[in-house]
């Protein structure tokens, strides 16, 4: 069905050219003058009188462009014998001299290389050539023809100056008129597609729309912007140089920067060319070639990067595929529209949940999460790629975040796929070496949150973070703290990190003594077996003060973990105990007296949350043992006041 739905939009679009380029074009228009719409409705212009100007406007500056062009190509159309004479004598020189030469001499290689190849055969002396009878002459040879075409009527010549201009005078028409509905009606229109792609979250949906909408906006004004200094940039410099025609190379240069990495070149080759056809040298013509190579890198990798702040969204491969795609179907107006066209494909897939796999194929952000991708090299058994990929992450989170948004995360999908028993027993040891290996290598990384680089721009695709599928926000680093922490919390063994019964939960108990260490609490790792009914006598408690227990899964009737609680609270009575669940949609983090019944003094979903009460409980802010989840900590936190608070997550 996919394959049907496919081909039937590309022979739709191929087919209804005439019909789908202008609402296209009007399309883009309408981002391009909406801004200008808003600023004279600002000035208390109505809706219609501001449309029409803007409209008015734009038509007025692409018939002053059509203009300067005609003016500019009748111009060079006079000038062309004399060109064709310049070159002429170019080509003569060029020949005479030693480029000249170049064929012969290749033309002498190639014969000494075959007489050095080939065997002479034994020569025989020649025979005398046959006679060749005589012909009579044939006196009654061809008639010459020549055919005459008349002299072309008023009407016809007025037909074939008229009729190929008629397609794009409609053509422009209809894109106006199209374009000044879609301006008058943007609200109805936004209101149909919010309908079309979200009508379940209304609130969400608009805003991504209107956000969309903006950014598409800024990026073709700056666009714009930018491609037209590009070509005055153009147009004076030839200028001063004394190329014919610059406003004509000008206009062109900026409409061939809208084609992306080509546009330039072709761009900069027809002035070089026509520069070398005026001047009897040639200096005229490197001069051109150092203005476009001065000007193209200039524009493309020191002003574009700042004025555009961040990427537009779009992977280079997208770009070139959407140029050969659009070109395919559309022709030469299809190349111009394609990266403008593509950018709204992708801003559109990347706030609509029915398109994401438009932002999937054609956007610039990574196919895979960051824990989907640390999941995927533990199973292919890649630290080292696993490591370069957590720095890289650590450069804009703290560790205590890497560990809860991507380390934790990884591990649960591993730890649903052992659950269903999809991984081999191969496999899971990889896993659980890479995570090993990981945790030992970032073990010199500090738990402090780093610095965070601000930009004035901001990018023309939304950010992930900005995307409406999102529903949490991202969880920050552990704040550092003032308070004290007694030396018997010190002490290690001072905190027992237990591990629960799954494959991978003694990794997460790992993540989180490393973490507890960083902020000077003693810690010991417990494995499961060692608070079994058999283990547990012999478990040693002298300096315990807190007990956390780490799962990344527990199911859905935990009896082994009411159990393990009775065990240890049988053992420890007066040490508090914390249940991690990293699981954030755990049934017991939501049923109070689902905990009740559990019998945990506290219950946490991420790691952060976790060592904030370990310092707290060491600091002796937390007090009592009645079971509490983070939301109960939270509320108590803010209603406490001093420089000494440590804050909870929000």
């Amino acid at each position: 069905m996919t394959l049907i739905v496919g081909v039937v939009v590309l022979a739709a679009l191929y087919i209804g050219q005439e019909v789908f380029l202008p609402i296209v074009l009007a399309i883009l228009l309408a981002f391009v003058l909406a801004p200008f719409v808003d600023i004279m409705r600002r000035w208390h212009l109505g809706r219609v009188p501001s449309v029409i100007i803007a409209v008015l406007v734009a038509l007025g500056i692409i018939l002053s462009l059509g203009g300067i062009i005609g003016f500019q190509l009748a111009g060079l159309a006079t000038d062309l014998p004399r060109y064709q004479s310049t070159i002429k004598e170019k080509l003569g020189t060029l020949r005479e001299g030693s480029f000249g030469r170049i064929p012969a001499i290749l033309k002498n290689v190639g014969r000494e290389f075959d007489r050095a190849v080939q065997e002479k055969p034994e020569e025989k002396p020649a025979a005398p050539p046959s006679p060749v009878p005589p012909q009579e002459a044939d006196s009654s040879g061809p008639l010459p023809v020549e055919v005459h075409q008349p002299e072309p009527t008023p009407v016809e010549l007025a037909r074939n100056i008229l009729v190929p201009m008629l397609q794009p005078l409609a053509t422009t028409g209809i894109v106006f008129v199209v374009l000044i509905f879609i301006l008058l009606q943007r609200e109805d229109l936004r209101d149909r597609m919010i309908r079309l792609f979200g009508s379940s979250d209304l609130h969400r949906t608009t805003v991504a729309m209107d956000d969309a909408a903006r950014r598409l906006s800024r990026y073709f004004l700056i666009q714009l912007g930018l491609n037209t200094s590009f070509g005055v940039y153009v147009a004076l410099g030839l200028w001063a140089i004394g190329v014919p025609s610059p406003l004509l190379w000008g206009v062109f240069a900026a409409l061939m920067r809208f084609v992306p990495y080509i546009g330039s070149f072709i761009a900069a080759a027809f002035p070089i060319m026509l520069a070398a056809a005026v001047d009897p040298g040639w200096s005229m013509a490197l001069m051109t070639a150092a203005l476009f190579l001065i000007g193209e890198p200039l524009m493309g990798h020191a002003i574009e990067p700042v004025v555009y702040g961040q990427s537009t969204g779009l992977s280079p491969f997208a770009v070139v595929l959407s140029a050969i795609f659009w070109t395919w179907i559309w022709g030469p107006i299809g190349l111009l529209i394609a990266t403008p066209l593509t950018l709204c494909l992708v801003v559109l897939g990347r706030h609509v949940e029915r398109l994401e796999f438009l932002d999937v194929l054609l956007g610039d952000r990574p196919a895979l999460t960051p824990a989907e991708n640390l999941y995927q090299r533990m199973l292919a058994g890649d630290p080292d790629e696993s490591l370069e990929s957590a720095e890289i992450l650590l450069r804009e989170r703290s560790l205590t975040s890497y560990y809860d948004e991507v380390a934790l995360k990884g591990l649960q999908l591993a730890a649903g796929d052992a659950s269903r028993g999809v991984l081999t027993g191969h496999q899971l040891d990889q896993v659980k070496d890479v995570i090993r290996s990981l945790i030992q290598d970032l073990d010199g990384h500090d738990d402090t949150e780093p610095e965070r680089k601000e930009t004035d721009g901001e990018p023309i695709a939304s950010p992930a973070s900005e995307k409406p599928t999102n529903k949490e926000p991202a969880v920050t680093g552990v704040p550092s703290t003032v308070l004290p922490i007694p030396d018997e919390w010190q002490a290690e063994g001072a905190i027992l990190c237990i591990a629960g019964r799954g494959p991978l939960d003694d990794a997460a108990t790992a993540m989180l003594t490393q973490l507890l260490n960083k902020h000077k609490l003693g810690t010991r790792n417990v494995p499961y077996e060692a608070v079994s009914r058999s283990g547990i006598v012999t478990l040693d408690t002298a300096n315990a003060k807190m007990i956390c227990l780490s799962y990344l899964e527990i199911g859905g009737t935990p009896a082994h973990l009411r159990y393990l609680l009775r065990r240890l609270r049988n053992r420890m009575p007066d040490v508090p105990i914390l249940v991690g669940l990293w699981p954030v949609d755990d049934a017991v983090l939501t049923n109070q007296s689902r905990q009740a019944s559990l019998g945990a003094d506290y219950y946490v979903s991420s790691l952060r949350e976790a060592v904030i009460l370990c310092v707290k409980n060491a600091a002796g802010e937390e007090k009592g043992t009645q079971p509490q989840t983070t939301a109960a900590l939270q509320s108590r936190s803010q209603e406490a006041t001093g420089p000494d608070r440590l804050p909870l997550p929000a």
